[in-house]
């Protein structure tokens, strides 16, 4: 409960203009130069910040400076606290349906997004590759509030935006089925937060020596890992359930 009231605070505080979703306006103030902790599109009507991911991409020294040093002070508890996407997609999981884990090789993807579309791409070409091409938190945040409001953007819709409705809607059918689909699997924030989560201030320590072995923490963790094994997993969202069922505080 503590968790989902500080996700709900933090995508509040980072899309405080929600009154702009009517008007189709975007917010162009000063707090527009700074980045959001999570992933939080630019041209979202109601966002104060700017995105991370963007700002990396538009080879801000600022914003790559500013996200290494949240990897080290949070690593993925960003994900798990603070990105509004991240909310999201936890409350898509939330619809009944089967649900499924991902074989472990499949999280690999978002770093061959973070390299080719985030860190190549962009300088080779000059374009904000991801988000031009792929990121469904755009698309859903930013492009359908805006060609809901603006007729002009309507008029000029291609083969790029249907392109990024399928991948919206694919990510949508991922996450209902597999928790946090976006994040584990396509997510280049997440996946620099998680290169640097085990070195991070904040982290999940395991005392061996209270351990029982009764397995509740594996059993309860929804990215299928084994926190008395991987409490330091780049995977770990810091969603600290394995902390509160273990019954010898084995976990912190």
């Amino acid at each position: 409960m503590k968790r989902r009231l500080i996700q709900i605070a933090a995508t509040l505080l980072t899309n405080p203009h929600a009154t702009n979703f009517l008007s189709g306006k975007l917010y162009r103030g000063g707090l527009k130069n700074f980045c959001a902790p999570g992933l939080n599109c630019w041209s979202c009507p109601a966002a104060a910040f700017a995105c991370p991911i963007g700002a990396l991409q538009a080879g801000s020294f600022y914003s790559a400076g500013v996200i290494l040093l949240i990897a080290l002070i949070l690593g993925r508890a960003v994900c798990g606290f603070l990105c509004p996407f991240g909310f999201i997609q936890e409350l898509l999981n939330k619809i009944p349906s089967p649900k499924i884990f991902l074989p472990r090789k499949f999280l690999r993807v978002k770093y061959f997004l973070l390299i080719l579309f985030v860190m190549i791409l962009p300088v080779a070409s000059g374009l904000p590759a991801f988000c031009e091409f792929i990121c469904p938190a755009g698309t859903l945040e930013a492009g359908l509030p805006l060609i809901a409001t603006h007729e002009e953007f309507r008029n000029v819709l291609g083969k790029l935006f249907a392109l990024k409705i399928f991948i919206l809607l694919a990510v949508i059918i991922g996450c209902v089925v597999v928790h946090r689909f976006f994040c584990r699997v396509l997510c280049p924030l997440g996946a620099i937060y998680g290169l640097l989560n085990r070195y991070s201030f904040y982290q999940i320590k395991f005392a061996a020596d209270k351990c029982i072995g009764c397995e509740r923490c594996k059993k309860i963790c929804p990215l299928d890992l084994d926190p008395t094994k991987e409490f330091d997993s780049a995977e770990c969202v810091r969603c600290e359930r394995c902390k509160g069922v273990c019954p010898t505080r084995a976990l912190k």
